[in-house]
């Protein structure tokens, strides 16, 4: 069973095209994650698929509801956490939650029964009187979590769900994702730049670059389509010696980047020499050398020639282009 389809979604802000032609279906009961750099075109499809936003053109389904002409059946049948909190500081976490299954005209029995169960999922059950004001980033995170469960929706929406978090939270928080979706078997689709956070919890990611799919698999075969181990190289000049190497028969790929050269190879232990020995034949000297499995970030370097972090850079760096364009 299908549960989202997409089909070149797109939408643009003046002219700036900030989702362009976004084509993916997920399946029922699926972990689904947009992976990319801040400014990517995450947050808008999410928003578009949510109806938050219209679409410029394109079309999608969620729950076999069209995103334009079924607005209100769509919203009734997902859920939503946020990139910025949206729970009231001066309610209780039960008052957020029991207001939450109002405007749900959950009925009474039942919203309180459901709001005990779901607390307690999150272990917040114990804090169910305190007010949220008073929550730690995690707390207030599984219980926008909570809150979005409330009126069992088929799908759930989860914008960069452990943003800002500690790493020991982060963990816990994607216990409690991988639980809800194991026990309720709820479709969720997540947002996220963290490369560890969508390799753990996605059963397929779609890597999103400057509002386009540029890969979609699961995140082995993305990282097998590399074929073989990483050889990261920190050198005097990395520009120069990634030109070396992309010459060379034995190279899949060299990429220069953040003052280091990341080349993909097979065999990474037999050709270390041979990388030493080109770069002292051209006077370069390497600091330091490493091999490792291939990771996420790489196979976005593969597809795009930069690191997430280049990439959120330069993103910024043209939001604020066009902020000064705006000003004048």
């Amino acid at each position: 069973m299908i549960a989202i389809v997409v089909e070149n979604l797109t939408k643009t802000f003046n002219g700036f095209t900030a989702v362009d032609r976004v084509s993916f279906t997920i399946t029922r009961g699926e972990i689904f994650g947009l992976l990319g750099p801040n400014g990517a075109g995450k947050t808008t499809t999410i928003s578009m698929l949510s109806t938050l936003l219209r679409p410029t053109s394109g079309s999608a389904r969620v729950n076999g509801f069209e995103i334009v002409k079924h607005e209100d059946d769509v919203r009734k049948s997902i859920g939503i956490v946020f990139q910025d909190q949206s729970l009231d500081e001066e309610l209780t976490a039960y008052e957020n939650m029991d207001f939450h299954g109002r405007l749900y005209r959950i009925p009474r029995a039942v919203r309180q029964q459901k709001i005990v169960d779901l607390l307690q999922l999150v272990e917040l059950n114990d804090k169910r009187d305190n007010l949220v004001k008073t929550f730690s980033g995690g707390m207030r995170r599984r219980l926008e979590i909570a809150r979005g469960l409330l009126h069992e929706p088929k799908v759930l929406f989860l914008d960069e769900p452990t943003l800002g978090l500690d790493p020991q939270t982060r963990n816990h928080l994607w216990a409690y994702i991988e639980q809800l979706n194991k026990e309720k078997g709820v479709t969720i689709i997540l947002t996220t730049h963290y490369m560890d956070e969508a390799d753990r919890l996605c059963d397929r990611v779609a890597i999103i670059d400057k509002g386009k799919i540029i890969a979609l698999d699961t995140p082995e075969r993305l990282k097998d389509e590399l074929g073989g181990d990483v050889i990261t190289v920190k050198a005097s000049e990395p520009d120069k010696l990634s030109a070396q190497l992309k010459a060379l028969s034995w190279v899949n790929q060299a990429e220069s980047h953040d003052g280091q050269v990341t080349v993909t190879v097979q065999n990474a232990e037999r050709h270390v020499a041979e990388l030493a020995r080109l770069a002292a034949t051209h006077g370069i000297e390497i600091e330091s050398i490493s091999i490792r499995n291939p990771t996420l970030e790489d196979v976005f370097l593969y597809y795009t020639g930069r690191t997430m972090r280049e990439e959120e850079a330069s993103s910024k760096d043209q939001m604020r282009m066009m902020h000064r364009l705006h000003r004048r």
